[in-house]
C-alpha cells in the first residue's frame, strides 16, 4: 500500500492549439503517404524510395521489431504448460577394495534414470498474462519507433535535397553576377581605349571578379558535399551522388490542417504512438510487480524409470517406474523490502512514460504551430522580396546606363549590383525555407505514416486504472 503512480495522462482534446493553428483552414486532411511527391520532382521520389530500401537505419529498426517479437514469444511461454525430459545413464566400475563395493566387487553396473516432468502455473493473479501483454505492447512501441525512423529518414532526404536546390540557385546568381561584372570590365576597357575612361575605372571593374569566382568555387564545393550527403542517406557510397542532377522542385501545395487535430495525433505521429504504447506496457509492469506479493501456485507431475546397480536396460522394467504429482506453492514472507522496491521502481517508470508522452504531445502541437507561423511569414516575406528584386534590377539598369554614358562612376554600378545580388539570394533562401518548412509541417503531422495506437476510450482508461490502482 501507499505506492501509486503520480502522473496523469494528458488528453489531446484538452490542449489549447493556439491562434496560429485555429486560423488555418481545417479541410486539408492528413498528409498522404508519399508526401514528398508534392514537390513534383521525379528524382526526389526515386531518392526517397531508395533511401528507405537501403539505409542501414531501416535494417536496424526492423531488427529491433524482430527482437521485440521474439521476446513476446518468450513472455507468452510462461502462460503455457511446460514439459521437460531428463535422463542420465552412468556406468560404474566397482573397486576391488574390500571396503568399497564389496557387494559388486570387480563388476560393472549401471545407474540410470529418466523422468518426464510436467508443470503448469495457475497464474491466479494474472502475472504471466500481464507479462505477455506488456511484451506485446512493446512490439507496438518498437514498430512505431521503426516508422518514426523511416519518417526521419524521409525528411532528412527531402531537406538535404532542398539544400542542393538552394546551392544551385545561388550558383546561378553568382554566375549571372560574374557575367555582368565581365561586361562592365569590357565596357571599361573600351572606354579607356576610346579616351573617355580612366585606368581607375578598369581597376575598379577588376576588383570584384576574383571574389565572385571564389564564391562560385565554394558553391560548387557545397553542391559536391551535398551530393555526398544524399548518397550516404541512400546507404551507398559517394559515387551514387555523382548521378544526382539538378533538382526541379515545384511546391504548389497550400497551407492546411486536418480537422481532427489534435485528437488523432496519437495515431498519426509515430513517436507519440510509441510513447502511448509504452505507457500501456508500463501499466502492465505495475500489475506484474503487484502480483509478486501473492502466492505462486504450480501444478507439477513427473513420471519415469530409475534403477541403480543393474544392467544397462534394467531401469526400463515396470517395477522401476516412479511417479509424483501435486501442487507447489511459493509465498514471499520476508524479503527485506525487495518486492516493495520493485513496485516502487516500476511505478516511477510508469510516471516517466506518462510524462514523456505528455511532453511529446505538447511538443507536437508546438512543432505544428511553429511551421504554420513560419510558412505564413515566408509567404508575406516573399511578396516584399519580389518587390525588392524589381526595384534592385531597375537600379542596376539605371546605374549601368548612366555609367555607359559617362554620367556616373563605377562605384554606383557596383553598389547597385551588390544590392541586386543580395536580393536574389534572399529570394532563393526564402524559397528553400518554404520547401523545408513544408517538409517540417508534414513531419509534425506524422508524414502520412498511420500507426496503431492504444484505445483512447473509457475502456482503455479503465484498463490502465485497474493495472495501476489509480482512478481514471
Amino acid at each position: 500500500g501507499g505506492i501509486k503512480p503520480q502522473a496523469a495522462l494528458q488528453q489531446p482534446n484538452t490542449l489549447d492549439v493556439g491562434n496560429a493553428i485555429r486560423q488555418v483552414g481545417a479541410e486539408a486532411g492528413w498528409p498522404r503517404r508519399a508526401w514528398w511527391e508534392t514537390y513534383a520532382d521525379p528524382q526526389l521520389n526515386r531518392l526517397v524510395v531508395t533511401a528507405v530500401a537501403g539505409n542501414p537505419s531501416m535494417a536496424i529498426a526492423a531488427a529491433r521489431v524482430r527482437q521485440a517479437q521474439a521476446m513476446a514469444v518468450v513472455a507468452h511461454a510462461g502462460e503455457l504448460p511446460q514439459a521437460q525430459l531428463d535422463a542420465a545413464i552412468g556406468r560404474k566400475d566397482w573397486s576391488d577394495n574390500v571396503y568399497y563395493g564389496a557387494a559388486f566387487r570387480d563388476k560393472l553396473t549401471w545407474n540410470n534414470t529418466a523422468a518426464l516432468s510436467l508443470s503448469y502455473n495457475l497464474d491466479l493473479w494474472d502475472r504471466n498474462r500481464n507479462s505477455t501483454e506488456r511484451a506485446q505492447d512493446e512490439i507496438h512501441a518498437v514498430a512505431a519507433d521503426a516508422r518514426a525512423a523511416q519518417l526521419d529518414l524521409e525528411s532528412n532526404v527531402v531537406r538535404t535535397y532542398v539544400q542542393l536546390s538552394l546551392q544551385y540557385g545561388l550558383l546561378d546568381n553568382m554566375q549571372d553576377t560574374l557575367k555582368q561584372e565581365q561586361r562592365i570590365l569590357d565596357l571599361a576597357n573600351r572606354r579607356f581605349k576610346g579616351g573617355i575612361g580612366t585606368q581607375m575605372e578598369i581597376t575598379q571593374a577588376e576588383v570584384p571578379l576574383p571574389e565572385t569566382r571564389r564564391q562560385i568555387e565554394a558553391l560548387d564545393e557545397n553542391i559536391a558535399l551535398t551530393r555526398n550527403q544524399l548518397a550516404a542517406l541512400l546507404g551507398q557510397g559517394p559515387g551514387a551522388g555523382d548521378n544526382i542532377t539538378r533538382p526541379s522542385m515545384n511546391l504548389q501545395a497550400s497551407i492546411g490542417l486536418p480537422s481532427a487535430l489534435p485528437a488523432e495525433l496519437i495515431g498519426r505521429r509515430p513517436d507519440i504512438s510509441a510513447a502511448r504504447w509504452r505507457v500501456e506496457a508500463a501499466a502492465k509492469g505495475i500489475a506484474v510487480a503487484k502480483a509478486a506479493f501473492y502466492p505462486n501456485i504450480n501444478l507439477m507431475a513427473s513420471i519415469g524409470p530409475a534403477a541403480a546397480g543393474g544392467s544397462l536396460f534394467s531401469f526400463l522394467s515396470g517395477p522401476n517406474i516412479t511417479s509424483s504429482y501435486g501442487p507447489a506453492i511459493s509465498l514471499p514472507i520476508f524479503e527485506g523490502g525487495r518486492l516493495r522496491g520493485q513496485l516502487g521502481a516500476t511505478t516511477a517508470g510508469y510516471d516517466q512514460e506518462v510524462e514523456h508522452y505528455n511532453m511529446l504531445l505538447s511538443q507536437a502541437l508546438k512543432s505544428i504551430a511553429d511551421q504554420i507561423v513560419t510558412l505564413q511569414a515566408i509567404k508575406r516575406q516573399q511578396v516584399q522580396a519580389d518587390l525588392s528584386i524589381v526595384a534592385a534590377q531597375k537600379n542596376v539598369d539605371i546605374a549601368t546606363r548612366a555609367y555607359q554614358r559617362g554620367l556616373t562612376d563605377y562605384v554606383n554600378v557596383l553598389t547597385a549590383q551588390t544590392q541586386w545580388l543580395h536580393q536574389q539570394q534572399v529570394v532563393q533562401q526564402l524559397l528553400a525555407q518554404k520547401l523545408s518548412a513544408y517538409a517540417s509541417l508534414t513531419v509534425a503531422l506524422g508524414g502520412g505514416l498511420e500507426t496503431s495506437a492504444p484505445e483512447t476510450s473509457a475502456h482503455a482508461d479503465q484498463a490502465i486504472a485497474t493495472a495501476t490502482g489509480v482512478a481514471p
